[in-house]
């Protein structure tokens, strides 16, 4: 079933997240035996503002958060408070479609993708991300979300991508020429499957795709639509796309022909 986009929730400024990150800053800080009148100074912002950040009385950029754990030689905690209270915030104002996959994404040890227009999140270079997402904090997201799913133990992932996106300019030639770059380095990794669907006609591909599956086989699916996505755990939809996947593979180049038409194009379009 369709799930649609949720109201903003009135939940925002002087929430509970963000007081958890305050205090996470606020903790940081007095370990580093400062007040809030010399971190201030040593991120450039004002005392109010760092008074603010503390109290959960606003939230803080991506940026901002880094520098503060640099300041403050936190080792990556402030940072990471920040991305969880990012995910917390989604989680309060979008609806469940956005957010059920992603956590799904996180704990299965299967992950197939059918991907028609771009690179899928998962491999995306951070430049080409910024190209398709503009805004720098989701940029920062979708980055962390890449190092959670990609480290160590890394679930299998097997994906087919049209042709048409290693010709589809996203950014410029230099951020396609690094993304493509890229996706040869991923294709040799141990448990990443990668391959390239040429100009043919699948009849049950309809749409972009991934499905999530634990080790206990249950699976999740996000399924893009033109306006969204939506998610779902219906056996119905699972069996169709799990069908739909397999004619993919069947018709897609394999792994080392893959290879070798993504540096043809390389070679030829982006240099």
């Amino acid at each position: 079933m369709e799930i649609k986009m949720a109201e903003t929730s009135n939940k925002g400024k002087d929430s509970p997240e963000l007081r958890t990150f305050g205090a996470v800053v606020r903790r940081s800080r007095e370990a580093a035996g400062l007040n809030q009148t010399k971190l201030a100074a040593l991120v450039n912002v004002s005392r109010a503002y760092v008074s603010h950040v503390e109290r959960g009385a606003t939230r803080c950029r991506f940026d901002f958060a880094n520098r503060l754990d640099s300041a403050l030689h936190a080792n990556g905690e402030i940072v990471e408070a920040w991305h969880e209270l990012l995910e917390a915030i989604k989680s309060i104002k979008y609806a469940t479609y956005f957010v059920d996959f992603p956590k799904a994404e996180l704990t299965a040890n299967l992950i197939r993708v059918y991907e028609t227009h771009i690179v899928n999140g998962l491999f995306q270079t951070e430049s080409y991300a910024s190209a398709v997402l503009k805004s720098p904090d989701d940029v920062a997201t979708r980055m962390y979300r890449q190092k959670q799913v990609l480290s160590d133990p890394a679930p299998k992932i097997f994906v087919v991508l049209e042709e048409s996106v290693l010709h589809r300019q996203v950014g410029t030639v230099d951020v396609m020429r690094e993304q493509l770059e890229y996706l040869l380095e991923l294709s040799h990794r141990d448990g990443i499957r990668l391959q390239i669907l040429p100009t043919v006609y699948v009849e049950e591909a309809r749409a972009a795709f991934a499905i999530a599956t634990q080790a206990d086989r249950r699976e999740a699916t996000y399924i893009v639509n033109a306006t969204d996505g939506v998610t779902s755990a219906d056996p119905a939809d699972l069996a169709t796309l799990n069908e739909t996947f397999a004619s993919l593979q069947a018709e897609a180049l394999n792994v080392r022909d893959s290879r070798a038409l993504i540096r043809k194009v390389i070679d030829e379009r982006w240099t």
